[in-house]
């Protein structure tokens, strides 16, 4: 057996840095988790605003990736993509999607379930015409998910969509845009010693949280 994978099977290391008590189900999970997005930035969390976005296409099959979250707001998280994604694609057919942050510095993870839907347009333009222009032009370069022959070809696209836009401010293409997780369910998960880790639970009925504490 090569050395790393002997590595991999014999790391055992455990989860150390923090704990939850009882108290925090009194809290609104999104202050909450806004709270412990605001520690992972001041730690320098590599990335705290990576979080994996999972969907499920009408077939019932399942597909992850790893995105930015651009907006904290009070009714959720926002995301910005081609509106002609597979991800976009997946939530037009099923909007209930789950969301993942995991910050390492911290041992700490939250989970989101919710209802995505997309964002005003008045709130990609704004998200639209804060990116670079190198990432205006690649909006429009992509055909995101779309097979393609070669580098060469996106890499052609770009340039096409560099001389159109020569000159002038790029908008905003009508297929990009944002994505608005409405969160039904939120779990604070905070890594224990011996693998006892805490588990905290926010579940949505109607207007309403409901708490409880799980087994790790």
């Amino acid at each position: 057996m090569k050395e790393f994978v002997t590595k991999l099977r014999d790391d055992h290391s455990d989860f150390e840095s923090g704990k939850l008590e009882d108290d925090i189900k009194s809290t609104d999970p999104m202050l909450l988790f806004q709270k412990w997005y605001e520690e992972a930035y001041e730690r320098n969390c590599s990335e705290p605003h990576a979080v994996t976005i999972s969907t499920v296409n009408k077939d019932l099959q399942p597909s992850s990736r790893t995105v930015y979250m651009k907006e904290l707001i009070e009714e959720g998280i926002v995301f910005y993509t081609n509106y002609e994604s597979q991800k976009a694609q997946d939530i037009a057919e099923n909007p209930k999607v789950s969301a993942l942050f995991y910050w390492d510095c911290l041992e700490r993870q939250v989970r989101l379930n919710g209802v995505a839907e997309k964002v005003p347009e008045e709130m990609s333009d704004d998200y639209f015409n804060s990116r670079p222009r190198g990432s205006q032009l690649g909006a429009w370069a992509s055909k995101q998910s779309a097979a393609i022959q070669d580098r060469a070809s996106l890499e052609k696209a770009y340039n096409a969509v560099e001389e159109r836009f020569k000159g002038q401010d790029v908008p905003r293409p009508e297929f990009w845009g944002g994505y608005l997780i409405r969160p039904t369910y939120i779990e604070f998960w905070q890594g224990r010693p011996s693998r006892l880790h805490d588990r905290i639970c926010f579940v949505k009925d109607k207007n309403r949280w409901e708490v409880h504490r799980k087994n790790p």
